[in-house]
């Protein structure tokens, strides 16, 4: 078809690229005259392509062009009906309302001030009415709780907008397209949305004040008179509580009460009681900033720059003198937006500084917050350095002279980036279960404080700058973690043993030093997670297909599995009885291994080695260990010689302080762990369990308990059945080459994580390892975990697989339907 495309603006240019990838002849453009010196999109493309351009600030009818079709994706100017009605097909026009609904120029804005719950746009048939022509096509979206006109307008009315017009005119070359007249019931028209009347009316519920700053954001933009100036609010959003402890009051003349400036933005309240929260604030002279910067001057914020900063500060000043021809020179004092930069300009910058600087990614919103060189320069150079967040961080310690260092542990809640008081001030003591003696009073977080935690990892989940980061960028800051976990090692590992009980030499080698080799394995995995294109048989005749993309899901415990998650947006929670290491390593399925079969000693295989690894899996960390072997099968012929031996070894343990180099058996985590411990070896002595050795508390200050061994431990007995998690071997008897027999009994159990097989005959150890239910089986080892191997149990010994590639995020499918008319279609499972 030979079209006119009237119009302007890069949804016009958009539209008229697509026509003519699609075969239409644009025989002309008409669009607005250039402004400050830059023609407007539209013209630009058409001009390179040869397309004639005609460019009028007012319309009236020279001469007569003979298009088959005017196509107006975009047009704020008033076009004459001769010139709408003179081509063959008369004219569509574009507009960003389901129709006829929000008929007028601010139809967007007034879409989200009336709070819609669903959005679209209108193809229609001109007529010499205000958007009532005949409704050729219509297209619906969602509108989010936090959708903008920008948001909007970025999501769906500009993309989809595009390929519905397109999708308009294929419907008429085919002779297809239907005219529906518009139905009166329901119609609405409002006025254009301009500055002067986008002030906030306070007097109204918070979701309708909330309704009317984001109906208005970005343009023209809703304001009100603070302390004597012109604010204009951005960024708003519905929230629970936005208030916290640190906040200031800000006085909102006609508000029912102050609003209150805090970390994440200025909190606002309707006539309801219930709160907004704003994040970013515009004055009368153009300069934005993020309401949370409010009470802080611009000086507290100025950093003075390197050699090197300064050289690419000279190379941003290029850029900016490149996009602002018309300025004689790039002063610090230059303004953006004063010195005649427009939309597009915003993008050419992000673009330009992005090579630049080897792939930063700014935002626009970025941009209009640091409008002037200067502001820009800081801001860019903050955000390179990794520290752009102006927000330093408080935390009350609690300092202590130990192992030859001092160490300095944080002890309240960590929420949202602030370390805060329990509600109520609830605290607990955490114990030394060394001495017995109390570390420091801990935060006890109460069911206020807990959804408040939440809320803010649902928030920083969905929304926060993790999730949206490039994910090289991610890879290269985990990598940063984990050397700043290096350089603090000692101390880590000083705060685990007198936290945990933990032999030192074990938590700085396993606790601290695998959690730093399982941040540096996942930060490589960063830019490596990806899915699979996927042949399906409906493949044809419709071009069908179906796509993987792996998401992350749920929430983790522990360091080890923090990094395999939060290369991917998670959020970590510490332990609540010790949880001194993960408070100060800050400065949601549960994949959790729950209990394990025993391993399995055969008599051809070393003794020495048999009775270490035997050792090894019981009284490894004192027992507390995941993988724990709960029970062990010694074949009869070996049985005796190895208790004895074992027994030799263990009487031959030190026991003592952790922080003791030479030390062998630390104490166990805590008092009610302890008690626990001893109720449970004397129920095993109550059944008739042998007990060779152990089975008691020490005669000392702390929570130490005797390595212990049980004998002639039978299937039935509680021991036989329950963990202990402690230094407690189970030792039962099978007869000599009763595989299937033991087998039987080993599986008995609603249990899987972890076992073992010690043996020399290597068809022996695969059949067992293969019949084993359980996620990992030794073979002739115990314990050899690495961060590169899955890790996970069956059974009841939790789901899934942590560690190594196959414990990246899940996998979504998608199934992508290519229709010759309509726009793309996905469906998610």
């Amino acid at each position: 078809m030979k079209i006119t495309v009237i119009g302007q603006s890069l949804f016009g240019q958009e539209v008229y690229k697509e026509l003519r990838k699609e075969g239409h002849q644009i025989v002309g453009v008409f669009t607005i005259p250039d402004k400050d010196g830059k023609a407007d999109p539209l013209a630009t493309e058409a001009e390179k392509d040869g397309v004639p351009v005609f460019k009028f600030p007012r319309w009236r009818l020279k001469g007569k062009v003979i298009p088959e079709l005017n196509v107006l994706p975009f047009c704020s100017q008033f076009i004459p009906m001769e010139v709408i009605d003179l081509p063959k097909h008369g004219s569509i026009i574009y507009h960003p309302s389901i129709l006829p609904r929000h008929r007028g120029a601010s139809a967007i804005n007034w879409t989200l001030i009336h709070g819609d719950k669903k959005a679209g746009f209108t193809v229609f048939w001109a007529d010499d009415g205000l958007d009532t022509g005949p409704i050729l096509l219509q297209k619906k979206c969602e509108v989010l709780p936090d959708d903008t006109v920008n948001t909007l307008y970025n999501r769906f009315l500009f993309p989809e907008g595009v390929k519905g017009t397109v999708e308009a005119v294929q419907l008429i070359a085919k002779g297809i397209a239907p005219k529906i007249i518009q139905p009166e019931e329901g119609a609405t028209y409002e006025g254009i949305q301009k500055k002067e009347n986008a002030q906030v009316n306070w007097d109204q519920p918070a979701e309708a004040i909330h309704n009317w700053i984001r109906g208005n954001d970005k343009v023209p933009g809703a304001w009100s008179v603070v302390d004597g100036q012109k604010i204009t609010f951005y960024g708003s959003s519905l929230v629970e509580n936005g208030s916290s402890p640190d906040s200031q009051q800000l006085q909102i003349p006609g508000a029912s009460r102050p609003g209150l400036v805090t970390k994440n933005g200025l909190v606002l309240y309707g006539n309801d009681g219930k709160t907004l929260l704003v994040k970013n604030l515009q004055f009368e002279d153009g300069k934005m900033i993020a309401a949370s910067q409010y009470f802080k001057s611009g000086d507290d914020l100025t950093v003075d720059l390197t050699e090197e900063e300064t050289k690419l500060a000279e190379e941003i000043r290029s850029i900016w003198k490149g996009i602002l021809s018309n300025v004689d020179g790039i002063e610090d004092s230059t303004d953006f937006f004063k010195s005649g930069a427009a939309s597009m300009d915003v993008v050419r910058l992000v673009e330009e500084v992005k090579i630049k600087t080897n792939g930063l990614e700014l935002q626009n919103e970025d941009v209009y917050m640091a409008t002037t060189f200067k502001d820009f320069v800081q801001m860019l150079v903050l955000k390179l350095r990794g520290d752009d967040s102006k927000e330093e961080l408080h935390v009350d310690y609690v300092e202590m002279q130990v192992n030859n260092m001092t160490i300095r542990m944080p002890h309240q809640l960590f929420i949202n980036g602030h370390f805060l008081d329990a509600e109520g001030q609830k605290s607990y003591e955490t114990i030394n279960p060394t001495d017995g003696k109390p570390i420091c009073k801990v935060s006890l977080a109460q069911i206020p404080n807990v959804d408040k935690a939440v809320a803010a990892a649902k928030e920083a989940f969905e929304n926060g700058q993790w999730g949206k980061m490039n994910a090289r960028d991610r890879g290269r800051l985990l990598y940063k973690l984990a050397d700043l976990m290096e350089e603090h090692q000692e101390e880590l590992a000083t705060i685990e043993s007198i936290d945990s009980g933990a032999v030192y030499t074990l938590a700085l080698k396993t606790h601290v030093g695998m959690s730093i080799q399982t941040f540096r394995y996942f930060a490589g995995w960063c830019d490596k997670i990806q899915g699979h294109t996927i042949p399906i048989n409906q493949a044809r005749p419709n071009r069908n297909l179906t796509f993987t993309k792996k998401e992350p899901i749920g929430l983790m415990y522990g360091r080890c599995r923090v990094a395999q998650y939060i290369n991917t947006g998670k959020v970590p929670k510490n332990p609540n009885l010790k949880p001194c290491s993960c408070q100060h390593f800050r400065k949601k399925k549960v994949s959790a291994p729950l209990k394990i079969p025993p391993p399995f000693p055969f008599p051809q295989n070393s003794l020495l080695q048999l009775q270490k690894m035997g050792m090894s899996s019981v009284f490894f960390n004192k027992g507390e260990n995941c993988i724990a072997a709960g029970r062990l099968f010694v074949e009869e012929p070996i049985h005796d010689i190895f208790v004895k031996k074992v027994v030799e070894e263990v009487k031959k343990m030190k026991i003592g302080d952790p922080l003791d180099r030479s030390t062998d058996h630390g104490p166990q985590n805590h008092k009610a762990h302890l008690e626990k411990l001893i109720q449970y070896c004397q129920t095993g002595c109550q059944e008739g369990a042998t007990l060779v050795c152990g089975g008691k508390q020490l005669p000392r200050p702390g929570f130490f308990f005797e390595p212990t061994v049980f004998t002639n431990v039978e299937d039935h007995m509680f021991i036989a059945k329950e963990e202990s998690f402690g230094p407690v071997m189970i030792i039962s008897k099978f007869k000599q080459d009763d595989i299937e027999g033991v087998l039987k009994r080993a599986n008995d159990t609603e249990f899987g994580l972890a076992s073992g097989v010690f043996t020399q005959d290597i068809s022996k150890a695969m059949y067992v390892s293969e019949k084993l239910q359980a996620g990992t089986v030794f073979i002739n080892t115990y314990n050899k975990t690495d961060v590169a191997s899955p890790f996970g149990g069956f059974k009841q010994s939790g789901f899934g697989k942590d560690l190594g590639e196959i414990s990246l995020p899940v996998l979504s499918t998608y199934v992508f339907t290519k229709n010759t008319i309509s726009p793309p279609i996905f469906y998610a499972f």
